[in-house]
Parts: C-alpha cells; sequence; structure tokens
C-alpha cells in the first residue's frame, strides 16, 4: 500500500476516534497529482482513508502541523531536537466506514499504528457521496471538493430529527432556505407538509405556485389568502397580554371565568361536542368578544336608586351597541353621597375595558379580532371553526404553507408566532391516531428569524412550544427548522436538539461558538472555517448528511426578499424626482400595503 500513489503517511497514535499520522518522507509535496488531478494534502475539513483490508475508515483532517503533534514528541519540538524527518504531522477523526461499495456512519473497529493513511479521490468520494437519487434524499448544491459530486439532505432525519439553519447577515442563509424548501416542494411527494413562519415576508415569490401565501392585507392578484388568527384561538395569558394596563390577579381570575362562561355558553350555541367541564379559558372555542366586553362595560357603569341594592338599577339614558362599540349610559352618581349611587360590585377595570376597545377598533389588530369567518356573528353563530384554518394551513394541495406575519404589530409578534406554533402542535398531538395526524402525514415548521421569539432565558409561548416540540415532536411526527442569523439568542435547549446543523458563513466569535456547542465534539474545529465561507456556502453536519461536509448551495432563480440589491447598479439609474411618487409612499405606508 505505501507504493501507491495515494499514500501519505502512517497510524502513530490512536485515542479513541482521534488519530494522529506522521507524514511519509517520500511526500514531496502538499500538492500531489493523483490520476491528473491536483489534491491538497491536510486541508482541515478534507478527507484521508485507512484501509483495513475489506473495511476502510475515514476520517476528517482536524488540525496539521505544531498543534498534531503527539503529546510525547512535544517536548522534543520545543527544544528543537526533534528528527527533520519527524515535523510533519495530523490529527484525523474517524466518521466513518467503506464495506465493500458501501458506505456508512461510525466505525465498527480502530486503525492500529503502523497503519497506512491515504488520500480520498474523486472515486472514493463518488462512493461516499454517491447516493443514488431517492424518495427520501434532496439535491441542495454541490460538495466543495467535487463540484461533479451533488449534496443530499436525508429528508426523513433532516423533518424528524430537527434542524437549524444559521448565518451572519448576507452569507445565502434566505437562499439556502428557499433552495431546501423548492427541493421539497418539486420531489412530488403528494402529501408533503411545510409550514413556513415568516416575519418579514422572504420567501412569497420563491416557490410560485408550489406555495400558498397567507398574508394581512392580502393581494389576490398575486394569489395571496388573507391571515386570519382568531382571538378565541389565543391561550388566555397571551390574550390578556395583547390589551395595555394592568390587572390584578383578582380580576384576572374574574376576566378568566367570564371568558370560560362565554366560551361554554357558545359550545352549546354552536354545537360543538365538548363536555362542559373540559371547558376553560385556554380552550379553543369561537366566543363573541364584542358581547363580552359589553356586558362587562356596562357592569362597570350601572348606578342604582337605593345603595347596595343591585335590583334598584337605574334605567339606560342613552343605549349604547356591543356591534359599534359604544357604552350604555346610566344616570350619573350623585356627588354627595345620595342617589343615584355607584354599583359597590364592580370590579374597577374600566380602564382595562377601554384599552380593549381600543385595540378591536385598531384596524391594525383586524386580522385577531376580526377574523372574517372565524369571527361570531352577534348571535354567538360562527361560521368556520378551528377545522377549517388548520386544513388551510396545513391541509392544502400545495406542498408549502407560508404564514406571511409582517403585518403583525411588533409588540404582539411573538406572542402570535408562539400561538401558532402552539394550535398547530397540539392538533396534530392529539390527532396523533388519524389519517392526517402527524405520525400519518408528517409536518416541518420553518422558523425564520427564530431568534426574535426564541431568546434565550426567555420564558413565552413561542419558547415553550418549541421547546416541547424539540424534545417530543420526532414522535407525533412534527420537525422544526430553525433560521437564525444569532444563534448566541436562541434558546439553547432547542439548538441542543437539532440533529442537522447547516453553518454558513459566520463572522461572530460568540455566535460560533454556540454552533460549535452544538456541533460533535470531536469536530468542533470545523466550526473555525466558518468565518472563511463564501457566499452561499455552508459546512453541514448531523443526521441529515452521510459525513459532515463543506457544500456550495445551489442559486435560486427567484432570490427571496431579503437578497442584496446590487447598489452601483441602481445607483447609476436616474433618479426619479417626481413628488408624486413619495406622495405614493406615504399613502402605502399609511394604509400598510405594500
Amino acid at each position: 500500500m505505501k507504493n501507491i500513489d495515494t499514500y501519505i503517511g502512517e497510524v502513530i497514535s490512536v485515542s479513541g476516534n482521534t488519530i494522529t499520522v506522521q507524514l511519509a518522507e517520500t511526500v514531496k509535496s502538499n500538492m500531489p497529482i493523483i490520476d491528473g488531478i491536483v489534491y491538497r494534502i491536510g486541508q482541515i475539513g478534507s478527507f484521508l482513508k485507512i484501509p483495513l483490508g475489506y473495511a476502510t475508515l475515514y476520517g476528517i483532517v482536524s488540525q496539521i502541523g505544531a498543534a498534531a503533534i503527539p503529546e510525547n514528541l512535544r517536548a522534543d519540538a520545543s527544544e528543537g531536537t526533534l528528527d527533520e524527518k519527524n515535523r510533519q504531522f495530523l490529527s484525523l477523526v474517524l466518521v466513518g466506514e467503506q464495506l465493500g461499495n458501501k458506505f456508512s456512519r461510525g466505525v465498527s473497529q480502530s486503525p492500529t499504528t503502523g497503519d497506512s493513511v491515504h488520500i480520498v479521490t474523486i472515486q472514493d468520494l463518488d462512493i461516499v457521496y454517491g447516493v443514488k437519487d431517492s424518495e427520501s434524499t434532496i439535491d441542495i448544491g454541490n460538495i466543495a471538493a467535487s463540484e461533479s459530486l451533488s449534496a443530499k439532505l436525508d429528508v426523513n432525519k433532516f423533518v424528524s430529527r430537527h434542524s437549524a439553519i444559521l448565518g451572519s447577515t448576507g452569507s445565502g442563509k434566505s437562499n439556502a432556505v428557499g433552495v431546501i424548501l423548492s427541493a421539497i416542494a418539486n420531489k412530488g411527494y403528494k402529501s408533503s407538509r411545510v409550514l413556513v413562519i415568516d416575519p418579514h415576508g422572504e420567501y412569497n415569490s420563491v416557490l410560485g405556485d408550489k406555495a400558498t401565501v397567507y398574508k394581512i392585507r392580502s393581494n389576490t392578484e398575486k394569489n395571496e389568502v388573507e391571515l386570519y388568527v382568531p382571538y378565541w384561538a389565543l391561550p388566555f395569558s397571551e390574550f390578556i397580554e395583547v390589551f395595555s394596563g394592568n390587572l390584578s390577579d383578582q380580576n384576572k381570575d374574574y376576566f378568566r371565568e367570564k371568558i370560560c362562561s362565554a366560551k361554554r355558553d357558545s359550545a352549546c350555541q354552536n354545537e360543538i361536542p365538548i363536555p362542559a367541564e373540559l371547558i376553560s379559558a385556554d380552550t379553543p372555542i369561537p366566543y363573541n368578544i364584542r358581547n363580552l366586553w359589553f356586558e362587562l362595560d356596562d357592569f362597570e357603569r350601572r348606578t342604582f336608586k337605593e345603595n347596595r341594592k343591585p335590583e334598584t338599577v337605574l334605567p339606560v339614558t342613552i343605549s349604547g351597541s356591543a356591534e359599534t362599540l359604544t357604552s350604555n349610559e346610566y344616570p350619573p352618581p350623585s356627588p354627595g353621597g345620595g342617589a343615584p349611587f355607584l354599583n359597590h360590585q364592580a370590579k374597577g377595570i374600566l380602564g382595562f375595558l377601554d384599552s380593549v376597545r381600543t385595540k378591536l377598533r385598531d384596524s391594525t389588530f383586524s386580522f385577531l379580532f376580526s377574523p372574517g369567518d372565524y369571527a361570531p356573528d352577534a348571535a354567538g353563530k360562527v361560521k368556520n371553526d378551528l377545522g377549517n384554518l388548520l386544513f388551510d394551513w396545513i391541509g392544502s394541495d400545495t406542498p408549502v404553507t407560508i404564514l406571511d406575519l409582517s403585518g403583525i404589530p411588533s409588540e404582539i409578534m411573538p406572542s402570535i408566532a408562539g400561538t401558532l406554533i402552539k394550535i398547530i402542535y397540539d392538533a396534530l398531538f392529539w390527532g396523533q391516531g388519524l389519517k392526517i395526524g402527524g405520525k400519518e402525514q408528517p409536518l416541518l415548521i420553518v422558523l425564520e428569524e427564530a431568534h426574535n421569539y426564541l431568546k434565550k432565558d426567555e420564558i413565552t409561548i413561542a419558547s415553550r412550544a418549541v421547546q416541547t416540540i424539540s424534545k417530543e415532536g420526532r414522535k407525533y411526527g412534527v420537525g422544526i427548522s430553525l433560521i437564525s442569523q444569532r444563534p448566541s439568542e436562541l434558546d439553547s435547549t432547542v439548538l441542543s436538539q437539532c440533529g442537522t446543523i447547516i453553518a454558513l458563513r459566520m463572522n461572530n466569535s460568540q455566535d460560533r461558538s454556540h454552533v460549535k456547542s452544538a456541533i460533535q465534539d470531536e469536530l468542533q474545529m470545523i466550526s473555525d472555517l466558518l468565518p472563511s465561507l463564501r457566499t452561499g456556502e455552508c459546512i453541514v453536519s448531523g443526521e441529515a448528511v452521510k459525513l459532515p461536509s463543506r457544500v456550495q448551495f445551489f442559486k435560486l432563480k427567484n432570490a427571496p426578499k431579503g437578497s442584496d440589491p446590487k447598489v452601483s447598479e441602481k445607483w447609476m439609474e436616474e433618479k426619479i424626482p417626481s413628488i408624486d411618487m413619495y406622495n405614493q409612499l406615504v399613502s402605502v405606508w399609511r394604509n400598510q400595503s405594500l
């Protein structure tokens, strides 16, 4: 074996799956030419192989030079007494083995000292990466070591074992996500389900007719559908946070009980089959929030002919309306302590109820409080229930559904995103025994800009929901893919559960350290390559790939909205001096219509 052109040295030390290799004196160049192809010896992250008879072990170069010198020789190296011929060393981390023409992760045996080490050639890489197209793989780009080799992801493990796509702004992260979504959408799966929660509407134009886009103030000419998030589907703790003003714990319980009572009445009215004792303020059952507001507001404003006698309530002087959110007016209470008397049972929550009325009238919250056919009428009847909403989001004909949250007020966006995730996961958890459950039709939830609502050390509905999915979702057919440019701000519990890490260029040392901690211990040195990656190039490691690899993603034709503008090209164009364009700009800004 030592006479073969690929031979570069031999094993001199074995410690677990870390191998120290001493380069042979016969290696005259770090760039040997084999079969007309130039190879580089000792590139960090490159592959070497150790033939052991029928089996061949593969490893990734982790160190080269002085850092790779074994402990027992370091003293000689520091004193300058090390033989010249022994000065070249490298460290290798074993990652897989080839048996015949079949490659698999992990090794069943270890090399011993004296075993020969060889360059991995293009023919070897064909065996490692040369997976035939199958139902379980998608093409995302090319292996950086050889552009003729396709980079593939195992869809089964990418979805079920969760994933994270991380990279600095401008590193090609949006393009990478678009490539993966396009590969899934165009694979030919008949029942694929991918739900993208997109805070900025980056992917609306990427997938064409392969995706259904739900958006606030949708544009039907672009085949967008109006996004509704019914207020009655929010858990009580998230619902109460929408409104300004503080409530005492006692008044929160009072408000909670009133909502619970309204949901019980609505369940009867809409013939929803659920025992009354199972209904709580968190149960997603439609009820009319305007009627509830009017009832609570009216109770606070009542005045009485006799003190502390509820039966002596005075008649209304000016009638209000739940539909128009106007209050009933009663004779004003006497300032001197006589009749009319104030309602001694009032809770003192008029200030809070005024904030509720303000939000109900605010057009920016209409997606929540005026959710089309999901809003109960004055009589409490509802046309569409939660089943219609889930069918639209995860049961439609298109393989990908995009929920564009760009029109949601920033102060409640994390809460709304968390609610969406929780609604979907809870539905699939309880529906696990049905044909449309996650076990029968798995779902991938893609969380764009995940650091905005999965911040570390913050307990929110989003973090609780995603932590639950990351720990238990695999059993119920629900996978998550986190997309973030700031992994250091992500919840570390969730990031640690991601079985596949796709790391693009990353300059921030704090972010790189978080990526490093999520990668297999012996391969953490790969994270040191992150600042030097090209745009669109990444390190892929984990469950969905056969080996940790350096991959160049395909370039999408329909670039996501997050792609960089061509500054010099645009600045060379004639400037538009028209005041009308700026007036139009102000108009679309005021109307929040792109």
